[in-house]
C-alpha cells in the first residue's frame, strides 16, 4: 500500500518504536517513579541499564487498564537477592499507581542481551522495541535488523515448545483473575506470532496488535476462519476474558495451528544454550 507506515529506517532496517516523548501525561509520574526505584533497589553495582517496552513508551497505553513493562539489565548474572527486589518494586508501582494495572519487571544481565545466540531475539528485542530509560543503552552494541525470516524464525519460532506449558497453566488457572491474566498474555503471542509469520512478505514491522491482526488477514486470505481468531485473540489481548472456552479456542486450536504453519514457514528457533 502507497504511503504505508512499516516502521522502517530510511535504509529499510526496523526503527526503534517507543520514545519516552511518546509517554502520555498520565503515565508520566509512574516513569519518574521508575527512574527513581530502580536505582534504589540494584544499585550502581548490580544495575547496568533500564528500559520501558509496550504500550506505554509507545503512546497506546490506556489508563487503568495497561500495565507498565520494564527490562532491568544487571551487570552480571540475576541473584536471588536481585529477584526479590524486583518483585517488591514491581509490587510496589502496582499498589502506588492505579493508572497501571500490573507492572512486568524482567531481569536479565548484560551477557545474555549481548550474545550471539539470543542476536535476533533478545538482541531485537531490547535494540527495538526497548525505550532507554536508566544507564548505557546497549543498542549501540547491537545490529540494526530488518523483516527477515531470520528474525521471525528467532522471535516467535518456539511456539511449538510454548504450548504444553500454556496448558498445565489453564489446568491450574481456578479463578477468573488467572485466567483473565493468562488469556492476555496467551492472546498476545498469538497475535505476536500471526504477525510475524507474514512479517517478511509484508517487510515491516509494527507491535500493534489490531493491526498485527490486520496483517495477517491482508495477506493470509487463504484462511478467513484463522484470521477471525487472530482478530478475537487480539481483542482479548487488550480485553482479556475469564471464559475457559476463550482459553480454549486459543491453546488448543489456534496456537498448534500457527505453531505448524510457523515451523512450514520459518522453520524453529535455534536450541538455547542448555534448553
Amino acid at each position: 500500500m502507497h504511503g504505508e507506515d512499516k516502521g522502517l529506517a530510511a535504509d529499510g532496517t526496523i526503527r526503534r518504536e517507543g520514545s519516552v516523548a511518546h509517554v502520555a501525561a498520565p503515565f508520566a509520574p509512574v516513569v519518574e517513579a521508575v527512574r527513581v526505584r530502580v536505582p534504589e533497589a540494584f544499585g550502581p553495582s548490580r544495575l547496568h541499564s533500564a528500559y520501558l517496552y509496550g504500550s506505554i513508551p509507545r503512546g497506546t497505553a490506556i489508563p487503568g487498564v495497561s500495565d507498565l513493562d520494564l527490562q532491568v539489565v544487571l551487570r552480571d548474572e540475576p541473584t536471588d537477592a536481585d529477584r526479590a527486589a524486583a518483585a517488591e518494586t514491581a509490587a510496589a508501582l502496582d499498589a502506588d499507581f492505579s493508572v497501571i494495572d500490573g507492572v512486568g519487571l524482567l531481569l536479565s544481565p548484560v551477557r545474555v542481551v549481548l550474545s550471539e545466540e539470543e542476536r535476533h531475539d533478545f538482541g531485537f528485542f531490547v535494540a527495538c522495541l526497548c525505550t532507554p530509560l536508566l544507564g548505557e543503552d546497549l543498542a549501540a552494541h547491537l545490529p540494526r535488523y530488518r523483516p527477515t525470516s531470520l528474525l521471525a524464525r528467532e522471535t516467535n519460532g518456539d511456539l511449538e515448545l510454548t504450548l504444553p506449558r500454556w496448558r498445565a497453566l489453564a489446568a491450574e488457572a481456578a479463578t477468573d483473575e488467572a485466567r483473565l491474566r493468562l488469556s492476555r498474555r496467551v492472546a498476545r503471542r498469538l497475535v505476536r506470532s500471526a504477525f510475524t509469520l507474514v512479517m517478511p512478505v509484508w517487510g515491516g514491522w509494527t507491535s500493534e496488535l489490531r493491526r498485527s491482526a490486520g496483517l495477517f488477514a491482508r495477506f493470509r486470505p487463504d484462511a478467513p476462519e484463522r484470521a477471525a481468531q487472530v482478530h478475537a485473540a487480539a481483542v482479548t489481548a487488550r480485553t482479556p476474558s475469564p471464559d475457559p472456552a476463550v482459553l480454549a479456542m486459543l491453546i488448543e486450536d489456534l496456537g498448534p495451528w500457527l505453531a505448524a504453519e510457523y515451523t512450514a514457514a520459518h522453520g524453529t528457533k535455534a536450541p538455547r544454550h542448555g534448553g
